[in-house]
């Protein structure tokens, strides 16, 4: 008897680590009781907070690796935006955002999509789309700033959009 349960208790627990470790973190969106999540769908409101966002982050710079004012990355600031903002609790990493949501046209954006690029062989970048072809973002040369779309860099290294 007691070693059916322990060989049951054993079976249990393997059970529950591969069930874990099966777990996906691009699947991870989590929202947090905050107000401004039940707006998500107004995009008025949500341009309007996306405009005060870089009101207080305007000129940041960028740091690899940063989550602050002292120093921020595209996929940080995007992480925190979303997280602050809205409630939400997007992954920290570029590559892991880029697998949420529904991948949309460019020609569909909206504002609060995200939109990606491939800047070299080995590195991604994200941003947050505002309006009429502007996006939100961490430059390397900026820190938090708005471009264009059109723009001959970001157009040529555009890699696609995401609706979360």
């Amino acid at each position: 008897m007691k070693r059916n349960i322990s060989q049951f208790i054993i079976l249990i627990g393997i059970s529950f680590l591969v069930s874990c470790g099966s777990l996906k973190e691009r699947n991870l969106i989590r929202l947090e009781s905050n107000p401004e999540a039940s707006k998500l769908t107004d995009s008025g409101h949500i341009r309007k907070v996306l405009y005060s966002q870089f009101n207080d982050w305007q000129g940041v710079p960028y740091k690899q690796g940063g989550l602050s004012q002292h120093g921020i990355d595209c996929s940080g600031f995007v992480h925190l935006t979303f997280k602050s903002k809205f409630g939400l609790y997007l992954p920290r990493t570029t590559t892991m955002q880029s697998r949420l949501g529904k991948e949309i046209r460019r020609d569909d954006l909206r504002t609060g999509d995200l939109v990606f690029f491939r800047t070299s062989s080995t590195s991604n970048h994200v941003g947050i789309y505002l309006e009429k072809n502007k996006f939100l973002h961490a430059s390397q040369k900026k820190g938090i700033t708005i471009s264009r779309l059109d723009n001959i860099y970001w157009k040529s290294n555009y890699w696609k959009s995401v609706r979360i």
